[in-house]
């Protein structure tokens, strides 16, 4: 999982819900046709809405408030600052303000704000849109003195928009000076925040299908206390079988009352929908060979990511292809010789090549070295699927081909010493859309970690042991990595990345013994040597893997040799594993939407879905040790969660689903924002419900969301919408067992 913290860009909001037709109608008449008067509508809130965020700054941070290149600003004491320059000509050539405000047309709105400044001045308040035509609706001036003094301008708009904002226009001063805002507040409409979400059809499916020898279960959303009966309706809309409904009764991740349907015994291949009365689900298949084009689209998600390379018309597409990102043309600074941050070191780095993490332009050896790992394990489960790749046709699986890029970029973050640098990107935040080869930001190198350093000697050990087969001498230089990293961990225990996240996401972390026992695991299997087995001190537990907690990885790694440990070692490991394992299958049973992921504190983590993801790996590797079939089926039921059978009825994979995640939040695939650019590549998997809600887009539309439901599909929300290298190598390993199981 990518636990990460940013601030927020000045994006344009994607409103993901539709108001009632009669309401939608209404807020569409212009003030010419019908009065404004006549379009009054009382709010059904006891309070009007509040359409800003973060209107006090009680926090300290201005978050998301922006202001001119001409105006610096910064939250101080409880207000929002801004150093106003004299000399500029226009009242918007100095501003503050926040986006994403929605204007509903007809409804009256209320501005109001506390303001004093270095010296008496006038400025403009107003709500706009905020791009051409700029039409501002609501206006007013503000006389502002040396005491603070509160103002609230009134108007009513006369759009229906939902990419204005609110903003101070200061421009045209004689003198500089200093302004402070405070108590910034913006009520008025009727559509509650986030808009009236329309979740489609009630009746939850996976919506890519089922396999015929697979699992077939839906949700259906209901008040219902009474079993229904269920229609499983063929192509032509005939009843290919019938059966009732199981009340589940009340799900508490969700807020939703179901019940479920299990057609399971049904084998026969086609398209169908399910029926429960009148509700009808999205259309799905019925097919042994479902998940293999979505194991390749999971897959080519890294090539689209690389970094340092042309990515070709030819392998992605002509959408998709773009100029090499970061190989030091102009305007980009490249990353064939990067500099460290100040005071991180004295050198400089090639450090070209490997995968753009997520939607940003950083480069992390903690997340990258796991997806690269599971690349590399998915490879040893399910084998080796053609990719439409440069390298693809040589002596080397596809796969590992891929995952190669990775791992050359992870060994040129490496010094002399062992140690290896945590990661690289910019030095301050870009916004969208961006693509890769126009970013114009210094690129910086920071301190090496401890932690970097312990997913190189874990990276590379596997490297070691499954690539010696095709290119001994590369399998040679992995290992030699690896344990000089292992050496320079031990000599560096403790060099932790700081919680630092201008630029790039921090990946700080504190804790290093887990890595230090997947390291020693990964090491033991690749070498034999009992001395680093002895150093194997994490297993297994609820709590699985990720990025930050690796432990977890040391079994799976073990598993994978499991033939070179004792027979109570091995016994061990099963039993901690299946253990593990058990508690996911009651998990997923104890959910109206079979999720096998619960988290004990009842809130979704930032990329919940690769949670998702990994917890089915888990179960099927429980799978693969005891052949249980209990463990495939959970595993492939997770898929179905992923893909539609979920709270939202939404499909967080681009391009599978009739309801599929589309914006997600990354610098190139910005269709949203500029229609000349692409939506995500097939087969990109959004982050999903967020309870943190860490971002502005999700703080302003998702409000006292229950925790299943924590999710809009917008560009602007990277803390629910947002892709990453380890979240997708979680759907390819998935699909590519879910491709090859039997």
């Amino acid at each position: 999982m990518s636990f990460r913290s940013r601030p927020a860009c000045a994006l344009t909001m994607g409103l993901t819900a539709t108001l009632t037709a009669i309401l939608a109608a209404i807020l569409a008449v212009t003030p010419a046709a019908i009065p404004a008067a006549a379009l009054t509508v009382t709010t059904p809130a006891a309070t009007p809405y509040e359409r800003v965020l973060n209107g006090t700054f009680d926090g300290g941070s201005k978050e998301p408030w922006w202001s001119s290149e001409t105006t610096p600003s910064r939250a101080e004491g409880g207000r929002l600052c801004a150093d106003v320059p004299a000399g500029t000509a226009n009242p918007w050539d100095s501003m503050i303000g926040q986006n994403d405000i929605p204007l509903e047309n007809g409804q009256p709105y209320k501005l109001t704000f506390t303001a004093v400044a270095t010296r008496s001045v006038t400025i403009k308040a107003i709500a706009q849109m905020s791009g051409p035509p700029y039409t501002t609706p609501i206006a007013g001036e503000a006389q502002v003195g040396t005491s603070p003094r509160a103002f609230e301008i009134t108007g009513t708009s006369t759009i229906a928009e939902t990419k204005s904002q609110i903003a101070f226009q200061m421009g045209g001063a004689a003198e500089a000076y200093t302004l402070c805002l405070d108590d910034i507040s913006f009520t008025g409409g009727v559509i509650p925040p986030g808009g009236v979400r329309d979740l489609g059809s009630p009746v939850r499916v996976n919506q890519v299908g089922y396999l015929p020898g697979g699992p077939k279960r839906a949700t259906i959303v209901t008040p219902g206390t009474r079993p229904l009966t269920w229609r499983l309706l063929d192509a032509s809309g005939r009843a290919a079988a019938t059966g009732t409904t199981r009340v589940f009764g009340a799900d508490a991740m969700s807020g939703d009352h179901v019940h479920t349907a299990d057609f399971t015994r049904y084998r026969t291949r086609g398209t169908f929908r399910l029926a429960v009365g009148a509700d009808v689900s999205e259309p799905f298949e019925i097919s042994e060979s479902l998940y293999g084009r979505l194991r390749t689209d999971a897959l080519a998600y890294f090539y689209h990511n690389r970094s340092g390379i042309p990515i070709e018309a030819k392998y992605a597409g002509a959408a998709y292809a773009r100029p090499a990102g970061h190989a030091g043309v102009a305007p980009n600074r490249g990353d064939l010789d990067v500099p460290c941050a100040p005071g991180a070191c004295d050198y400089r780095m090639d450090v070209r090549g490997g995968w753009y993490d997520a939607g940003d332009h950083g480069k992390y050896v903690v997340n990258g070295a796991l997806a690269a790992w599971q690349l590399i394990d998915a490879y040893e489960q399910a084998g080796d699927v053609r990719l439409a790749i440069p390298e693809t046709g040589g002596g080397m699986p596809d796969v590992l081909d891929e995952a190669r890029w990775e791992l050359d970029f992870l060994l040129r973050m490496q010094r002399p010493d062992g140690m290896v640098h945590h990661k690289i990107h910019d030095a301050a935040w870009t916004g969208l859309p961006l693509r890769p080869e126009a970013d114009p930001q210094a690129r910086l190198l920071f301190p090496v970690s401890t932690a970097a350093t312990l997913n190189l000697a874990a990276a590379g050990a596997r490297c070691h042991r499954v690539y010696r087969r095709f290119d001994r001498a590369f399998a040679a230089r992995c290992l030699a990595a690896a344990t000089k990293a292992w050496a320079a961990a031990h000599r560096n225990p403790a060099l932790y990345a700081p919680a630092e996240s201008v630029g790039g996401g921090p990946y700080d972390d504190t804790k290093v013994s887990d890595e230090f026992s997947w390291a020693a695991a990964e090491l033991f299997a690749a070498t034999g040597r009992r001395s680093y087995l002895k150093e194997v001190t994490t297993g297994l537990t609820a709590e699985n893997f990720s990025w930050k907690e690796t432990g977890g990885l040391a079994d799976l790694a073990l598993v994978r040799v499991r033939g070179r440990l004792d027979v109570v070692s091995r016994l061990r490991l099963a039993a901690r594993l299946v253990k593990v394992a058990d508690g996911h299958l009651a998990d997923l049973r104890a959910q109206g939407y079979a999720n096998p992921f619960l988290p004990a504190d009842g809130r979704y983590v930032w990329g919940s879905s690769s949670a998702t993801a990994n917890t089915a790996l888990v179960l099927a590797y429980a799978h693969e040790l005891t052949r249980l079939p209990k463990y495939r089926e959970g595993a492939l039921e997770s898929l179905d969660y992923l893909l539609g059978r979920n709270a939202l009825n939404q499909s967080y994979v681009t391009g599978y689903g009739e309801r599929a995640s589309k914006n997600q939040h990354h610098r190139f695939w910005a269709h949203q924002l500029d229609p000349a650019l692409p939506y995500p590549a097939p087969g990109s998997l959004a982050g999903g419900p967020n309870s943190g809600l860490q971002d502005p887009v999700a703080q302003r539309n998702l409000r006292g969301c229950a925790p299943a439901t924590c999710y809009i599909d917008d560009i602007g929300s990277y803390a629910t919408n947002e892709v990453a290298v380890n979240w997708n190598s979680a759907l390819a390993w998935l699909t590519a067992y879910a491709d090859t199981t039997t």
